[in-house]
């Protein structure tokens, strides 16, 4: 059975997750809004930067990260004179570069749900009087719910196993920084720790199978209710 070391390690993993999560959605899904509906030039440009994470190794991203959230940095200039506080080696800061790598997946699962919304249907809910607002939350958005869900799902589940850019950006801190993949780590540099690396990992694999599972839910449930709809 995990000990209280490792149900604490879990614990900060699904905070540092469900922050990373809830940070990322907004700006997911304004991002997912645009590529899906808008039409400007440098479309191709802002999602070829959107899913760049997918693509880049980890650490260059925790690198950028650190350039960017550094004391010296432009951000973390910004944050220390403005509020006096730094996000380097704490899990603010391991919350950011989970929410970066978890970005994408929740872009792309978005993007697809807005794009699966019947244009008819705003249409007619247009001449029927409703303004844009109304209808994007009347139509688009109860339509659009189950992507959001399942990439909501996804990009937490990401967070969770995410864990180049963050050594990379916070360190490997115990009880700060130190998540399940950072955990796992450090137990394998341990003499004896197999036992301790089998049971992280183990609840690593439910933890993510489980996330797994419920976005296809999410997403067969959202193909179903569009195309009855």
């Amino acid at each position: 059975m995990p000990d209280g070391a490792e149900w604490a390690i879990v614990l900060l993993s699904l905070k540092i997750g469900g922050v990373a999560m809830l940070a990322a959605l907004p700006i997911a899904y304004a991002l997912a809004w645009a590529l899906a509906r808008g039409r400007f030039p440098g479309r191709v440009l802002l999602d070829g930067i959107v899913h760049l994470p997918l693509v880049l190794p980890p650490v260059v991203t925790g690198w950028l990260l650190l350039l960017a959230f550094a004391p010296a940095g432009p951000i973390g200039r910004w944050l220390e004179a403005w509020f006096g506080v730094s996000v380097l080696f704490r899990w603010s800061g391991a919350a950011i570069a989970a929410a970066v790598m978890a970005l994408p997946l929740m872009v792309r699962a978005i993007r697809l749900s807005i794009e699966g919304v019947d244009r008819r249907l705003e249409s007619a809910a247009r001449t029927l009087g409703a303004g844009r607002a109304r209808v994007f939350w009347s139509v688009t958005a109860p339509l659009s719910l189950p992507g959001v869900l399942a990439g909501m799902v996804l990009g937490f589940a990401r967070a969770l196993g995410e864990f180049g850019a963050t050594i990379t950006f916070v360190s490997n801190v115990p009880g700060e920084t130190a998540t399940l993949p950072l955990a796992i780590y450090s137990a394998l540099q341990v003499p004896g720790g197999e036992a301790s690396v089998v049971r992280l990992a183990g609840m690593s694999v439910a933890l993510s199978l489980a996330a797994l599972v419920v976005s296809e839910w999410l997403a067969r449930r959202g193909g179903r209710n569009v195309h009855v709809l």
